[in-house]
């Protein structure tokens, strides 16, 4: 079968949070059946922004250099791509849109972090219900979408993991809704993100309701492992590819010069070699 699927969020260990280098992802990402990988570590934030978890602007240049010479050492075998993902919080957008600016990025990652602690002091109110803030989440993931600096939001459920015995989608979808409304109408991609299974809240992120509630209103969907170890490039996207199917998807796409490609989910699956444990 012939390759054709990106992986299309990972990370260098520049975030301070992840292990090995882009060279290693690429390997992994052969091994899976993969076309190619794109690299998208945490983008730097002036201030000290959660400094502790993301490259420094310091290290931008190492950043973009280490993902070039991964890109030569695999030219033929891996497709390797320049990315970034980069937080939003309201405000950020003049320091983003120059920042994406700084190099030819062929795939733009916005999210949201509501676990930071800077996020959590600036918008979780000691005396509210865990609702308000899951449904600020969901007002700053629209707000995302409407700036025009990102090409796809990543982990669109992330806040699910800050109070996980009380997420409950159901209690705020109303909510949810009228943000997907605004972010469909923007044309902007969501991710199906699968290290959610590895969460608090052990699930995708997003999880099947709000994965059908964004089928309904055609947001296109993009596949992302958000691996911070290499063995996890490409991991569990054939649940994934089943997931979409049945909340009604037909399709998956990526983005390379920062211009989506649709392939079909069905090819997608077929196209990956099994995970490392279950050959031969």
């Amino acid at each position: 079968m012939q390759r054709i699927l990106y992986d299309t969020h990972m990370h260098t260990p520049l975030c301070k949070h992840a292990e090995g280098e882009p060279e290693e992802y690429a390997e992994a990402a052969e091994r899976r059946g993969l076309k190619g990988i794109i690299v998208t570590c945490h983008n730097p934030v002036p201030g000290g922004w959660s400094a502790t978890v993301r490259m420094g602007e310091d290290e931008f240049d190492a950043y973009v250099g280490m993902v070039d010479r991964a890109r030569r050492a695999f030219a033929g075998r891996v497709d390797v791509r320049l990315g970034i993902e980069s937080d939003y919080v309201p405000g950020f957008e003049p320091y983003l849109a120059r920042f994406h600016e700084r190099a030819p990025f062929h795939y733009v990652l916005g999210s949201v972090h509501p676990q930071i602690k800077e996020y959590k002091e600036a918008y979780l109110r000691p005396d509210a219900e865990p609702q308000e803030y899951h449904r600020t989440y969901f007002q700053h993931l629209a707000m995302a979408a409407e700036s025009g600096l990102f090409d796809a939001l990543s982990h669109p459920d992330l806040v699910k993991n800050i109070f996980p015995s009380r997420w409950d989608p159901n209690l705020i979808l109303d909510d949810i809704r009228r943000s997907l409304d605004r972010i469909a109408k923007t044309g902007v991609a969501m991710e199906l993100n699968t290290s959610g299974l590895n969460k608090a809240y052990g699930e995708m992120n997003p999880g099947r309701a709000i994965l059908a509630e964004m089928s309904a209103r055609r947001i296109p969907v993009v596949v992302g492992s958000d691996s911070h170890v290499p063995a996890r490039v490409g991991d569990k996207f054939e649940e994934a590819f089943d997931i979409l199917r049945d909340v009604g998807y037909s399709e998956v796409c990526f983005y390379l010069d920062r211009k989506p490609t649709s392939i079909i989910i069905a090819d997608a699956r077929a196209s990956l070699r099994p995970p490392p444990a279950l050959l031969g």
